[in-house]
């Protein structure tokens, strides 16, 4: 029972003439100063009820309350301060995660429901670039943490392998490339194709119909068209694997634009049918007046259809497919306009489950306070990043402990765990600046600080030999480890707020606080002085570490038992 619960029903008992257990709750606050005790009851909503002053108010509720599970009461002015049994408050939560292990702060709200996440979305034949980091690791924490309260998320990798770039693609490889070349370097070979294509068609613009005529053999199916394009996207799909597995990630399922190309004319028949497109200028579009948009352009003038068209096929095979509770687009903030079309368009046609789909948008990453650019020579290619945060954590391991026997394994899980920590710790909206230096550091608010504290933690649980026992009174009275237990005490209130706001900054912002409230424990604390308290704060020591690796694992981050 968290200690505004326990306050609330000791009140509640005394004025349930007046007030109901959920009112009494409401009016509970924390106090700023711990000398004003754990919860705070002000009495100036009393004053009208009992025609009296705040102050007399909660002098009579102070002789009336029950205060045998409190340390003691105290009235200060119009505030009742109650100081929680710091023992027996102790003792339940430490009981609880040691009982509990990881599932503390597992919910069931979920009911096992389907959650489509679209995320990552890279382009096939072009690198992965930081541009790409943050939806890929944004999307996989939010999976685990919807996970946490109990539903079940399905990451989807919704590919970008359409379009009229791949009639370029296939002439340029048919003038210039070989088999062997793209084999060996599948990414960079054909990125320099696609590249040479648009310096040649400068020259000679008849190249631009020899692309678009190789397209549209892709879209009649022929066969030598298909064979390559399918080549391009399984050898771009090695390579791309090749990032997700140093990041951790991995998707259920790849399927992206192309899979939706033969499900887009449903779309239009159904708005057809329902009466919803209306000719503009020779394009087909759907008034979205009702809801303060702009039109939605289905059809363009010459027939084609756009990403608005791919993406209501997309929205309806998800529903039929997974029937989801929700469906959610992490993507970029500058498409949150789309996304409202999007809806609207979807809800114009009587589906109200388009009200569970939600765009969770982000901000930019700036490196070295520049705007990333994918224009030619200013991508910043993300495996790049990643392995130069591995040798950066490489060399400040070898410092700090070069005699550790899993370096190599610590140093990876550190420098790509410091650049997953670092996206994820800053408010998803919020636009942030990337500098290795300053991300793959064990101090400051870094995932190598959480991980570090972990192992620090570990270390003293060795040395003791400590192992936990759910039937052992593990009990703590003192100031210092008080506010470790209230800390680990809202962790439950702290996931779910990170699901409801689809915000992985909240899982990273406790980890680094506990990691914080935990060092200050460990420096002005004697953890394995023998006294008859020493189990209990070596239990807390495990609680800790239990909170910390459910924090990195939330985030996608491991957690190294060694640094």
């Amino acid at each position: 029972m968290k200690n505004k619960e326990v306050v609330a029903k000791a009140i509640f008992d005394v004025v349930k003439d007046d007030l109901t257990l959920e009112q009494v709750e409401q009016l509970l606050e924390y106090p700023k100063s711990e000398e004003h005790g754990d919860v705070a009851f002000p009495a100036f909503s009393l004053a009208k009820i009992y025609r009296k002053a705040p102050q007399q108010i909660v002098s009579d509720l102070a002789e009336k309350i029950d205060d045998s599970t409190f340390e003691k009461i105290e009235v200060v002015g119009p505030y009742l301060n109650f100081f929680m049994d710091k023992k027996k408050v102790s003792h339940d939560v430490l009981t609880t995660v040691i009982e509990q292990g990881a599932h503390y702060g597992d919910f069931d709200l979920g009911n096992n429901d389907n959650v489509p996440i679209d995320m990552s979305s890279p382009n096939i034949a072009k690198p992965i670039s930081m541009g790409h980091l943050r939806s890929t690791v944004i999307g996989n924490s939010i999976a685990l943490i919807l996970q946490k309260v109990g539903y079940h998320p399905i990451k989807i990798n919704h590919l970008g392998d359409w379009g009229t770039q791949f009639g370029k693609l296939i002439t340029a490889y048919k003038k210039w490339g070989t088999e062997e070349e793209v084999r060996n370097d599948p990414i960079g070979e054909l990125l320099r194709l696609y590249v040479k294509f648009h310096e040649e068609a400068e020259e000679d613009p008849s190249l631009e119909e020899e692309g678009r005529a190789a397209f549209r053999q892709l879209e009649n199916d022929e066969q030598e068209a298909v064979n390559l394009w399918q080549w391009f996207r399984s050898e771009s799909l090695k390579e791309f694997d090749k990032i997700y597995d140093m990041l951790g990630i991995t998707f259920d399922s790849y399927k992206g634009e192309a899979f939706y190309e033969d499900k887009m004319n449903e779309i239009v028949e159904l708005l057809e049918e329902k009466h919803l497109l209306k000719e503009d200028q020779g394009a087909e579009i759907v008034d979205l007046s009702a809801y303060d948009l702009n039109p939605a352009l289905i059809k363009k003038r010459d027939g084609g259809t756009l990403y608005i068209t791919r993406d209501m096929a997309a929205a309806l095979y998800r529903k039929r497919t997974y029937d989801f509770a929700k469906s959610l687009y992490v993507v970029g903030n500058e498409q949150s306009y789309h996304f409202k079309q999007l809806k609207a368009t979807l809800k114009e046609m009587g589906y109200d489950w388009a009200d569970d789909m939600h765009h969770i948008p982000f901000g930019l990453i700036t490196k070295d306070g520049k705007k990333l650019s994918t224009r030619k020579g200013q991508i910043v290619l993300l495996e790049d990043v990643l392995n130069d945060a591995v040798r950066s954590a490489q060399e400040q391991i070898a410092e700090k402990n070069p005699s550790l026997e899993n370096k190599e394994e610590v140093a990876d899980q550190v420098g790509i765990g410091a650049v997953i920590f670092h996206d994820l710790k800053n408010d998803r909206l919020n636009t942030f600046d990337f500098t290795l230096d300053e991300v793959v550091r064990f101090e400051g608010e870094t995932g190598p600080y959480v991980q570090y504290t972990y192992a620090r933690a570990m270390s003293i649980l060795r040395k003791a030999g400590f192992t936990p026992n759910k039937e052992k009174n593990y009990a703590l009275d003192d100031k210092q480890s008080w506010e470790i237990v209230k800390f680990i005490q809202g962790y439950p209130e702290m996931i779910l707020e990170a699901a409801d706001k689809y915000e992985p900054s909240v899982v990273a912002k406790h980890a680094i606080k506990l990691a914080q409230a935990f060092n200050k424990y460990y420096g002005n604390t004697r953890i394995l002085a023998e006294d008859e308290q020493q189990e209990a704060r070596l239990a807390l020591v495990y609680v800790v570490t239990v909170l910390l690796k459910e924090d990195l694992h939330l985030l996608g981050l491991q957690a190294p038992a060694r640094m």
